[in-house]
């Protein structure tokens, strides 16, 4: 009988294939020194990337270092952030550019809010871009210019003044919704059209898409384009590419760590199982934004009760949870995000949240998702106020007799429901 040879690629991606799902079982190699790259560098880009889980860990306290999960959740947090920076790598160019994904469920650096759909694009400091595209009809849809970074100062974190936010919401539109203005520190002689002042100093434009009824807003598209440059882009020099290959580690080991020492630092001044105002201008945070926050704890057994009067008027508002690395715990697979259009407010006018681990049978349930310990904010956007709610920990065998007796029940089947239709929505949005 004649043997049929395998394709060489099957064969080979099978083997691939089997060898990961193995986890690279099997013979180890003899250790050998590692040769230095022979593209420059390469070697110093992994070299700056291996201590960055460390440097991660290095801002928590010393009980948390030692847990094998929140080690793993380190790593996962650096790598977040070298795919972030990666993509970067890739794609951007300010003669050139292109709005990219920043963070999500996925790339969680920046502890990004549930609602947002967040893209970047880097520009060249006073050009003249044009942007193009559906206006679409989300809650809110705001293009933040940043700068250049300030020098920054131990123990704190400043990203600089706040700078031009411009709204495409505020934009003329086509009868097919589309929408064309003008970016440039100076209007274009005989330009008529929608036109935006740019800092001649912005390096980035930030694009913030808050929806909070996730199935009936619907994203902008948004195209860029340098209109002071020829539209060809020519092939990028070696030393672009070096440039930006060493960037990466610069960039990674710069967001990864930022943030990571907040929960404890609000455990250290006292805000456990309570709120508190927050300032966030200086750290990228919108104008007309306020922000408040407090660390929890809570074992299985127990809830923390969030309650608040609802400012009379409001754009938009919400509450997510964190882990203690201040990561946006994952909101695609639990109910641990709330917004205005979500929550179910109580016939007395007052807004209740739950925060617990187990199931309270209530609309207003903020999942830990198995984090006993974490983080809590909430945001008001152009609010006619901006309350801080209270908050106190009570058991969960007490709660129903602290909520009003017409309080929704919620039965396990349809929590079921609510979260697969809230997942399927989620992944019906724009995510790359």
């Amino acid at each position: 009988m004649r043997i049929v040879p395998v394709f060489k690629g099957v064969a080979l991606v099978a083997l691939g294939a089997a060898l990961l799902q193995a986890g690279g079982a099997g013979a180890e190699a003899p250790s050998v020194p590692a040769p230095a790259s022979t593209v420059p560098g390469w070697s110093d880009f992994l070299d700056g990337l291996r201590d960055l889980p460390d440097r991660i860990l290095a801002r928590i306290p010393a009980e948390q270092r030692s847990d094998p999960q929140v080690r793993q959740e380190a790593g996962r947090l650096a790598l977040s952030a070298v795919a972030a920076a990666t993509i970067d790598a890739l794609a951007a160019d300010p003669d050139h550019p292109a709005f990219i994904p920043q963070i999500n469920n996925y790339i969680t650096t920046g502890q990004p809010n549930a609602d947002t759909n967040y893209r970047a694009a880097k520009i060249a400091p006073g050009g003249t871009y044009r942007l193009r595209g559906l206006r679409g009809s989300m809650n809110q849809a705001r293009i933040a210019e940043a700068g250049p970074r300030p020098q920054q100062t131990a123990g704190s974190v400043n990203l600089g003044a706040p700078r031009p936010v411009h709204d495409i919401n505020a934009l003329e539109v086509d009868a097919e919704g589309r929408y064309d203005v003008i970016l440039s520190p100076e209007r274009p002689p005989g330009h008529v059209g929608d036109w935006w002042q740019l800092d001649p100093t912005t390096n980035m434009l930030l694009v913030r898409m808050v929806a909070s009824d996730w199935t009936a807003e619907k994203e902008p598209t948004l195209s860029i384009e340098r209109l002071d440059v020829p539209a060809v882009r020519p092939r990028p020099a070696a030393a672009v590419l070096e440039q930006k290959l060493r960037g990466i580690s610069v960039a990674a080991g710069f967001i990864a760590p930022l943030l990571a020492d907040r929960p404890a630092k609000l455990r250290g001044e006292g805000y456990v199982n309570r709120l508190k105002a927050v300032d966030f201008s200086q750290m990228g945070g919108l104008a007309g934004q306020f922000y408040f926050e407090g660390a929890y704890d809570l074992k299985d057994d127990e809830a923390l009760l969030i309650e608040t009067k609802l400012p009379e008027k409001c754009t938009y508002q919400s509450l997510i949870l964190t882990n203690d690395l201040y990561e946006t715990t994952d909101w695609y697979n639990n109910q641990s995000s709330l917004n205005g259009a979500q929550a179910h407010l109580d016939s007395d006018g007052v807004l209740r949240v739950v925060v617990a681990a187990k199931d309270p049978g209530v609309p207003n349930w903020l999942d830990t998702s198995g984090y006993r310990t974490g983080v809590v904010q909430g945001r008001w956007m152009e609010c006619s106020s901006q309350p801080v709610p209270a908050a106190r920990k009570i058991a969960l065998k007490d709660l129903r007799g602290a909520l009003p007796a017409d309080t929704p029940t919620v039965t396990p089947q349809q929590r079921e429901a609510i979260l697969r239709d809230r997942r399927a929505t989620l992944q019906q949005r724009p995510l790359w």
